[in-house]
């Protein structure tokens, strides 16, 4: 069958909205075996990596997936919990939260789902079970406050290419970035006077993003850009001044120029020039992930200290915050306009109920 069936489709059920979270995506276990295909599906994605095919696909191959599965699994082991990796306990949960707010509000005409790019749940997963629910419309809100290609715009892409593969496809709505919503402003902003609260300002304020090579900038992709409007409307809402801060670039792969200045070049350097203590936050992320909490909580921590830092700390992500999933909902509610959700009133499953009656009795 060329197309795929919703098998579980009846005439008489009610239609209901669909909410898809999603996240980067996780292996199932810290483990080298585990590593390798996961680090396949990410690193195979053309948006993740613009190289032509046939030469990254033997960089790919025939070296990255014969090293770094082995090193990536015992990072991964060092933040590992009984749930499993805390990106997917976190997604989980805010997909919890999400639902409980909007299902407060909706009842069950809204349903909820997650889902990681890459890794399990798939975004297919996300979408049949969305589906099996009685979801016709779906907004899909990738948690990536930032657009960039190789993130908001890949989820897009499993989306699209799920849909391809479906006969009866959902009305479909797409968030692609909230980098400078003014509520997320204020979560991020009230995180760090929270934690300003115990702990006195540092020296130094740093923003720290996930990077992308340069060349990404340089084609038109917006990420950049968008992370310096959320790194100064952050600033001005905790009415820093321009010495108090800056924004740097985490995670580069590689050998390319990527976007500058790098958050571990910049840590080393500081302790030189009279910073002697730092506070980090990293505003691209909607959860604590392993990036956040081995690369930039530990690693980037010693980076520091060893070049003559006295006080380092990280600051948390906004992960399942009150103020967050409320931030979050009303992105989506925003996005709900225009579709009633009042049970009965923009359906027509009585009138499809009735007429496969009729064709059933015509049989």
């Amino acid at each position: 069958m060329k197309y795929k069936s919703q098998t579980s489709f009846t005439h008489a059920q009610a239609d209901k909205v669909g909410v898809l979270v999603s996240n980067l995506g996780t292996p199932t276990a810290p483990t080298k075996q585990a590593l390798k295909p996961y680090l396949k599906q990410f690193l195979s994605d053309p948006r993740v990596v613009e190289v032509p095919k046939l030469i990254w696909w033997c960089i790919l191959n025939l070296i990255i997936l014969n090293i770094r599965p082995k090193r990536s699994a015992e990072a991964y082991k060092t933040v590992w919990t009984d749930e499993g990796s805390p990106l997917l306990v976190h997604t989980k949960n805010q997909a919890a939260g999400i639902a409980k707010q909007l299902q407060s509000e909706y009842g069950d005409n809204v349903v909820v789902s997650y889902a990681m790019r890459y890794g399990q749940p798939s975004v297919s997963h996300a979408i049949d079970e969305l589906l099996d629910q009685g979801a016709r419309k779906i907004v899909v809100l990738p948690l990536y406050p930032q657009y960039c290609a190789s993130t908001s715009g890949s989820t897009f892409d499993a989306v699209a290419e799920d849909f391809l593969k479906r006969r009866w496809l959902p009305d479909f709505r797409f968030v692609s970035h909230y980098h400078d919503n003014p509520e997320y402003i204020k979560c991020v902003a009230d995180k760090i006077r929270a934690h300003w609260q115990t702990h006195p300002r540092a020296d130094k304020l740093i923003f720290s993003y996930h990077g992308i090579p340069k060349r990404y900038l340089l084609n038109g992709d917006p990420y950049h850009c968008e992370c310096h409007k959320t790194s100064r409307l952050i600033a001005q809402e905790l009415g820093l001044q321009e010495s108090d801060h800056m924004t740097t670039f985490q995670s580069r792969f590689g050998r390319e120029e990527w976007l500058k200045p790098y958050t571990d070049h910049t840590l080393k350097s500081l302790p030189e020039q009279g910073v002697k203590s730092v506070q980090v936050v990293c505003p691209g992320f909607s959860s604590d992930c392993l990036e956040t909490i081995e690369e930039i909580g530990e690693e980037n921590r010693e980076y520091f200290e060893e070049a003559g830092g006295e006080r380092y700390e990280y600051i948390e992500a906004l992960n399942s915050d009150d103020a967050h999933l409320t931030m979050l909902c009303n992105v989506i509610k925003d996005n709900l306009q225009g579709w009633n959700l009042e049970p009965g009133k923009s359906n027509d499953y009585e009138q499809r109920s009735a007429l496969a009656k009729k064709l059933g009795s015509e049989k």
